[in-house]
């Protein structure tokens, strides 16, 4: 069987491949066909970027060619005969690279919900992601929170936040555009400078107490050090953000000082009882309620085809898009969303 898949070559090159495969199914295998999948933009740029000092997880995972994307939603086209749970014409979610076609075992497939879109659905594996560090700082209601770096997991991580009873959320980031999306909202200070300028602003409008908790969202190895400054004596810094190079990354000079925790979490992880399955039912119910809303987040569709060109883009100005979805549906005898 033929597919189309996205491939970075070597560093700082793209091309769509068609590769051929064996459909025939194990006995709890799926066939699926993609409907649409999400560029994780900071994840799959600095894949494709490559620079990642030795001996990090970055540097073990990424070998050229590499196939890049792990957030796809996609229709069941057959299923293996001990598959339970899930049926031919079905919509799952599935942590797969960015493919026209492919299976995968049932036990990776998470089925969607009718009432849930597949362009919804295609933000679980970032949903999981940004929850667990949002458990790991083990919030209390009425603490102020801030927020570095607000692209896709920014943007889920405020979310969140709001709807975890903090009093205020300082969501920090030079770019306009991304502040926009986060929108103004009682008790949300949009702070459009980097993290290392945003000390004096939260010092006046905390009257000097600092915040309880901030996101370290950036991956960039300098903000771990401006983090820790903007928070409190026992305050504690959440590292969502895994940068390629620690050998550039300090913790800061107050952290020892002022008695700062820095919390790490991993997306692979459990945390606290909760496992992956019920961390993504809960963001799905939260979608089908209204308290949480992704669509306005999406803001570029492409077809696959268009891969070399989308992340040539991306590279260029990284925040002039937010959600970038490839619509597998555009392709030839490609299924309806």
């Amino acid at each position: 069987m033929e597919t189309l898949r996205i491939v970075f070559t070597e560093k700082q090159k793209v091309e769509v491949r068609k590769e051929t495969f064996d459909p025939a199914l194990g006995q709890t295998e799926i066939l699926c066909a993609a409907l649409c999948s999400l560029i994780s933009t900071g994840t799959e740029l600095q894949c494709l970027r490559g620079v990642f000092d030795p001996d990090t997880n970055w540097s073990d995972w990424v070998k050229y060619p590499f196939y890049p994307g792990y957030c796809m939603v996609a229709e069941v086209l057959e299923i293996g005969p001990k598959v339970k749970g899930i049926q031919k014409g079905d919509r799952v979610f599935v942590e797969n690279s960015h493919s026209q076609y492919f299976k995968t075992d049932a036990k990776h497939a998470y089925l969607l919900p009718q009432n849930i879109s597949a362009e919804q659905g295609v933000w679980i594996n970032l949903s999981k992601t940004t929850q667990l560090g949002v458990r790991r700082a083990e919030l209390q209601l009425g603490e102020t929170v801030g927020v570095i770096g607000l692209g896709l997991l920014g943007q889920l991580v405020t979310q969140y936040l709001y709807l975890s009873g903090v009093k205020e959320i300082f969501a920090i980031d030079p770019a306009e555009s991304r502040l926009q999306l986060v929108g103004q909202r009682p008790g949300i200070h949009l702070l459009p400078m980097d993290a290392g300028k945003a000390l004096e602003e939260i010092n006046h409008k905390t009257d000097g107490r600092m915040l309880d908790v901030i996101f370290d969202i950036t991956g960039h190895p300098a903000v771990l050090a401006q983090a820790t400054r903007l928070v409190k004596p026992l305050g504690r810094v959440i590292l969502l953000g895994d940068t390629a190079t620690p050998s550039e990354q300090e913790m800061g000079r107050n952290v020892v000082s002022n008695s700062v925790s820095i919390l790490g979490i991993h997306a692979q992880m459990n945390y606290n009882g909760w496992n992956h399955p019920e961390i993504a039912a809960l963001f799905l119910s939260y979608i089908a309620q209204g308290r949480m809303d992704v669509l306005p987040l999406i803001t570029h569709h492409y077809s696959p085809s268009e891969a070399p060109q989308v992340y040539d883009s991306l590279v260029q100005n990284r925040s002039s898009a937010m959600g970038v979805l490839f619509d597998w549906t555009k392709l030839m005898g490609g299924s309806e969303m």
